[in-house]
């Protein structure tokens, strides 16, 4: 018998068994994720401390990464005071004037009484000499000008006494007020932007990455901080498009991970209702089978050591 023809006669054979041992179950392949917490600079400053090293296990409201506070401290200072001045002078207003400031304000009307009565006496006599001729027109005019004088005095220092006996008024109250809340606004803000230097853990997780050196100058919005969350890493895998109409939210599948021998189970958490690419033309049914999705699956806690990066397979029902 030649080679060809035994061939031909095991081919069959072949296609035969093949076809007993049935096709693998369809797979969505991904690899292991675990959420990234990213923390960000709020302003230009220099990195002054870094207490914790890459790859350290953090907790939440850790202190990681310290700015220079100097220039911050000197703002809140300044708002504090200008809080303290506001509150002074609302104080001031709504508690009314000193006893004593009243009491100067009356002997200050006393003396400019006495004043107007002396002036328009003088003017009198001095008015009664011009009619018979004995003193000047100058001297008149001199009279009545200082008797208009000590009269606005007067009018000026009753009217001193009676603003301090009647008060503020109640505008002037609510303007003092409002400059107050402004003032304490700020100092609130000056304070926020300072406990803001001092960079902490959002979540607790491993310090993945720390970006810049300590003693650099670190722009405004910059990534200083990558945190790795300490839940359970998830799956994230892409599925074919003819599958996923067999597929819902909350949905258990055995996700297989590389280096383990045992299946996690995988619980469906989010599916993606676009296609991992956009196509820019219409698409026909063979081209829309070979479209994928991207998926994420929780994972059992047993996933939590596990590293992420590691490749994962999803049995797919």
């Amino acid at each position: 018998m030649t080679l060809s023809k035994s061939l031909r006669l095991i081919a069959p054979l072949i296609l035969l068994l093949s076809g007993c041992q049935g096709a693998e179950p369809p797979q969505a392949l991904g690899t292991l994720e675990r959420d990234r917490v990213l923390l960000r600079a709020t302003t230009s400053e220099i990195i002054t401390g870094l207490p914790k090293r890459e790859g350290s296990l953090v907790t939440q409201g850790e202190l990681l990464l310290q700015f220079d506070t100097r220039k911050q401290l000197a703002r809140v200072a300044n708002a504090q005071a200008q809080w303290q001045k506001a509150q002074a002078y609302l104080l001031r207003l709504t508690n009314g004037e000193r006893p004593e400031d009243i009491a100067s304000a009356q002997a200050n009307l006393e003396r400019a009484t006495a004043a107007m009565v002396q002036a328009e006496k003088t003017y009198r006599r001095i008015d009664k000499l011009k009619r018979q001729n004995l003193v000047s027109q100058q001297e008149l005019d001199q009279a009545v000008a200082s008797r208009d004088q000590t009269i606005a005095e007067h009018n000026a220092a009753n009217e001193a006494l009676s603003k301090l006996i009647v008060g503020v008024r109640q505008e002037d109250i609510q303007q003092a007020q409002a400059a107050l809340d402004a003032a304490a606004a700020e100092l609130d803000l000056a304070r926020q932007l300072l406990e803001d230097l001092s960079i902490t853990a959002t979540r607790s997780g491993r310090l993945d990455s720390l970006p810049f050196n300590l003693g650099e100058r670190v722009p405004a919005n910059a990534v200083v901080v990558a945190i790795q969350a300490d839940k359970a890493a998830y799956a994230r895998v892409y599925i074919p498009a003819p599958a996923m109409a067999k597929l819902t939210i909350g949905m258990q599948l055995k996700v297989h991970v590389d280096g383990q021998a045992q299946p996690f189970t995988g619980t469906l958490r989010w599916l993606s209702k676009e296609p991992a690419f956009t196509p820019y033309y219409a698409l026909n049914q063979q081209d829309r089978s070979r479209l994928v999705y991207l998926a994420e699956f929780d994972l059992d806690d047993r996933a939590q050591s596990l590293p992420t990066g590691i490749p994962a397979q999803v049995e797919l029902p």
